[in-house]
């Protein structure tokens, strides 16, 4: 029993593989269409997950500024600390004193010497205070503007919904780009495989009038599909690596967007390789299986 399934894997594999060489021109066609198509997924999906991450390090980046009340005394403004600490939401809280409120406001300028005559009254002790979600930013401000002893709290709410926006757009988009483009590559496919089966239309009807199964006969259908789809997929690997290589040496030599986070790839290569691999076969497979089935009904 084990040498009979082990001789019909043979066959099933020998005569894909006779399939996908027999149409070489389609075959190629077929894999040169797939890996434009992964390809294409590829980038928008990277370029989904490093504008994520940069969007990720703008969130980690901002922060919101509670001001303490000015009759308040230094012992009293820090007090406030653990007080703050326990709102929700909030990741961390940073106590700044005057004096070091001033300092920071003179090292943004050259001419600092403008500024030595300045008295830290002018300023007030406040609180650099980081979020967990910058989602529940409106929520988390309103909670901290009911802290006695805070008297003011500056939030850039319409900065932290612009985040979210462009992350939850760009996921949309990408998500919808994926998806259409696996429909065309399964079309693609699906194609091919049915010049093959056409031309062997006669041959699979007296094959069912013999007796032989669906099975036997769709099988090396769906073994030619797969190798279409893995060898698609291994290309558009490769060559996937190879310009997300040139991209990101080329935005680290650019003086201009060498502020842009680039994910390395050495980060993502087996979650990568993983979806082409899946996706590839996908393809391949669920091509071959609906090219085959009109051709069944004999």
């Amino acid at each position: 029993m084990a040498r009979r399934v082990h001789h019909d894997i043979g066959y099933f594999v020998s005569e894909g593989v006779k399939n996908m060489f027999n149409h070489g021109f389609m075959s190629f066609a077929a894999i040169g269409i797939t890996v434009a198509c992964l390809l294409i997924m590829g980038t928008f999906s990277l370029v989904a997950v490093n504008a994520n991450a940069n969007l990720q390090e703008l969130e980690d980046a901002s922060e919101v500024l509670a001001f303490v009340d000015e009759e308040l005394s230094d012992s009293q403004a820090r007090a406030l600390d653990s007080i703050l600490s326990r709102v929700d939401n909030v990741a961390s809280v940073q106590f700044i004193s005057r004096d070091q409120a001033m300092a920071d406001f003179v090292a943004k300028y050259e001419d600092q010497a403008l500024y030595q005559d300045l008295d830290s009254k002018i300023f007030r002790h406040r609180y650099a205070i980081h979020l967990n979600d910058i989602s529940l930013t409106r929520v988390t401000v309103e909670e901290l503007r009911s802290v006695e002893g805070i008297a003011r709290v500056n939030a850039y709410e319409e900065v932290s919904d612009g985040f979210i926006a462009l992350r939850n757009i760009a996921g949309v988009v990408c998500l919808s780009l994926v998806a259409i483009l696996l429909l065309v590559s399964v079309f693609i496919i699906a194609n091919t495989i049915k010049l093959t089966t056409f031309d062997r239309r006669d041959e699979i009807a007296i094959m069912k009038m013999v007796g032989a199964s669906n099975g036997f006969i769709r099988w090396p259908f769906v073994y030619e599909g797969f190798l279409l789809g893995l060898l698609s997929a291994v290309i558009a690997f490769l060559l996937q690596w190879g310009l997300y290589s040139a991209i990101t040496q080329g935005v680290a030599g650019s003086d201009v967007i060498a502020l842009i986070h680039i994910v390395p790839f050495s980060a993502m290569w087996k979650p990568v390789a993983g979806i082409f691999l899946g996706a590839g076969m996908l393809i391949g497979v669920g091509g071959s299986l609906s090219a085959i089935r009109q051709f069944l009904k004999v």
